[in-house]
């Protein structure tokens, strides 16, 4: 009797070890479940951090590249600038040998008429010829307009005026016409005489529209529009930069003054 109750007890001991078995077993494979899980979010992690690092790589490699783009800009538009600079001096001295050449036919052409009228006459010039005194030499293009200009720097915008008026009286068709009447209209505008200035860069646009001086003739017009209180024609002298010089200087300058005006 006590050999079966034995036997019992030791069989309810096996099954019941083996069901603690069972349960350890499936508690293991629910932790390891639990395990995977965890490592596919710590993938998932990893992954997500090696893309944020490869997206901020790429980002910085986008800024770095940009930064030499604008380096590569800034160092090209200053030799644009140089270039033109070297130009204007060229048509400077272009106009002056020009101006030059004129003033020599001209005095070959007075040499002639003397000789010619010697020669029929038979007679030796007068005196009163020869005790002529020479004119006073004339300013070449390029030194009246330095002389002009030199004026508007000294802020002597009244003489500037007069000097850019007969610059353009006695050199209309040189290479700085435009410039000379584009100044003009910086004298009025620093004159706060902002009609005067409208009329002075509008002659800009409209004798030499495709000149270097029309961006900023078309920017000044606005502005001066502005300082009048006319937000109208100055929103649409802005504009106008914008739309017809959309790469000059003044266009960025055209923007942020809409930008201010907006505001």
């Amino acid at each position: 009797m006590l050999f079966l109750l034995s036997a019992c007890a030791t069989q309810a001991g096996l099954v019941k070890t083996e069901s603690d078995i069972s349960t350890l077993r499936a508690d293991i494979k629910a932790a390891k479940a639990g395990v995977q899980e965890m490592q596919k979010r710590v993938d998932m992690l990893d992954a997500n951090i090696q893309g944020t690092v490869d997206l901020q790589k790429v980002l910085a490699d986008t800024g770095a590249r940009m930064d030499q783009l604008t380096t590569d800009l800034q160092i090209l538009q200053g030799k644009v600038e140089e270039n033109n600079y070297r130009l204007s001096e060229f048509a400077q001295k272009f106009d002056d040998k020009i101006y030059k050449i004129g003033e020599l036919n001209a005095r070959i052409e007075e040499l002639e008429a003397k000789v010619k009228a010697i020669t029929e006459k038979g007679t030796a010039p007068d005196q009163s010829e020869k005790d002529k005194k020479p004119e006073a030499r004339a300013l070449e293009p390029s030194e009246a307009y330095r002389a002009a200009k030199d004026d508007y720097d000294k802020k002597n915008f009244d003489l500037a005026i007069a000097g850019f008026q007969n610059y353009l009286k006695q050199f209309p068709d040189t290479s700085q016409a435009d410039s000379a009447q584009y100044w003009i209209g910086e004298c009025y505008y620093a004159k706060n005489e902002f009609g005067k200035a409208i009329e002075a860069f509008s002659r800009v646009i409209k004798s030499h529209p495709k000149s270097g001086k029309a961006p900023g003739a078309k920017f000044k017009i606005g502005l001066s529009y502005l300082n009048e209180k006319n937000t109208a024609k100055a929103k649409e002298y802005l504009h106008k930069v914008i739309k017809d010089h959309p790469r000059s200087k003044e266009a960025t300058l055209a923007k942020e003054k809409l930008r201010k005006m907006e505001k």
